[in-house]
């Protein structure tokens, strides 16, 4: 591996490439720790101390969150407008013609993407500060006579802010290494680490052993499930133009035990966040009903109960499910192969093909379901054998960091492959 590493840095262009992506990390972890105006970091420390949900703002905000800079939304607003336009385009014809039209209807999709991410990040950026100066960590906020203006200065910063991460992680796409989004969210991730170290160091050193533990295990978990295919043979007929004979040869189609990644994990955890806050908002209220309901939904989705991690538990899989689903039939691989002239042996082509395939896609995202779901309840089954509420890194940041890395080694590994130079992975 070290090889590996000297054989990557030595090549002018990929030198390049990782020297230009390590300084757009730094321009980000930078600008991670420029404040918003009007921020008490005082009460920001204690909001963040008595409500553990907005460590899931905070992690895909690279970190940006806990001191609510500039960047405290980072990419998490084009994220949901992302996973948003997924989900959209089995529903609308449109949607669906155009990521058919390579590149350019690629593009356009992107374009309406980006112009839904600007309403998205205005809307959680109020949604954050308005959180936040009910927790008395920042002043001059509201839609009152007096407070607008700073409030309308606020929401533009945190909303400029986002698109200023989706800029960066655009030129780290365009001329980087890597997958940009992916390396800012791992940047604020990994910076964590030394602190929650020493706080496990001061405070707890066995529980420090414990999740180091724990960590090696899950991250070797986690690559063996990522990694993890069933690979269905499929043959190709003869073909005969001319005097030349195409065709016969035999592949596989390689489907993912988690061909669903973390999108299943983020999408619930959103979904676990608005009731809780929803009900923080009604649980003043002085009609005694709503503030009655509003805290029974607090108890029920408090972070601490085994109600809510079991529900977690429940929502990860059920997305798992149908994420895969969606993004299976959008692939239309039973098509495709009938239209080259390939066959599952054994298998009729066509709809028959289609049900076979579905029904080993449904089987095997058991297993990547699963494992996502124990992967998204970790840190409550980990508080019940240590007795602590700090992990290393979290387990659903751990799946990013672990996602990110194998993504980045293999491009560093088709970089190197193309120059004839031995890579990190070992055939």
């Amino acid at each position: 591996m070290l090889q590996a590493i000297s054989n990557a840095w030595k090549l002018p262009d990929l030198r390049r490439k990782l020297v230009f992506t390590v300084l757009v990390l730094v321009i980000v972890r930078l600008a991670a720790h420029v404040p918003v105006p009007g921020i008490d970091p005082e009460g920001l420390r204690k909001l963040f101390e008595a409500n553990r949900l907005l460590g899931l703002l905070d992690m895909f905000s690279g970190g940006a969150m806990s001191n609510f800079s500039v960047m405290a939304m980072g990419v998490y607003p084009y994220i949901t407008a992302n996973i948003v336009f997924q989900l959209l385009q089995p529903i609308i014809p449109a949607l669906e013609e155009l990521a058919k039209e390579g590149e350019a209807g690629r593009n356009k999709l992107n374009q309406y993407q980006l112009l839904l991410t600007i309403p998205l990040a205005a809307l959680t950026g109020f949604g954050q500060s308005t959180l936040l100066q009910r927790g008395g960590a920042l002043t001059n906020f509201g839609l009152s006579g007096a407070t607008w203006l700073p409030t309308l200065a606020t929401l533009a910063t945190l909303t400029a802010g986002t698109m200023f991460a989706i800029w960066l992680s655009e030129l780290i796409d365009a001329d980087g290494i890597g997958n940009g989004m992916s390396l800012i969210i791992f940047s604020g991730i990994t910076a964590d680490i030394p602190g929650r170290v020493g706080s496990l160091i001061l405070g707890n050193p066995v529980a420090l052993v414990v999740f180091l533990l724990v960590t090696a295990v899950t991250i070797v978990s986690i690559v063996f499930i990522q990694e993890g295919q069933r690979r269905i043979p499929v043959q190709y007929a003869k073909r005969v133009r001319g005097t030349k004979m195409y065709g016969g040869q035999s592949t596989h189609i390689p489907l993912q035990v988690n061909s669903a990644g973390m999108v299943p994990v983020i999408f619930s955890s959103s979904i676990m966040l608005l009731p809780g806050w929803a009900a923080s908002y009604l649980v003043g209220s002085e009609n005694d009903w709503v503030s009655r309901i509003a805290g029974t939904v607090s108890t029920v989705f408090n972070p601490d109960g085994a109600i809510y991690w079991a529900l977690y538990f429940v929502l990860v899989i059920g997305f798992t499910y149908f994420y895969t689903t969606i993004v299976f039939e959008q692939q239309n691989l039973a098509e495709t192969l009938q239209r080259q002239g390939g066959f599952v042996p054994g298998i009729r082509p066509g709809r028959r093909t289609a049900n076979y395939l579905a029904g080993v896609v449904q089987r095997i995202t058991l297993v990547g379901a699963v494992f996502l779901g124990l992967i998204a309840i970790m840190p409550f089954l980990m508080r019940g054998v240590t007795g602590s509420n700090t992990m290393l890194v979290t387990s659903t940041g751990l799946l990013i960091v672990v996602g990110t890395v194998l993504d980045t080694m293999k491009q560093i590994e088709a970089q190197l492959l193309m120059r004839h130079y031995e890579g990190f992975i070992k055939r």
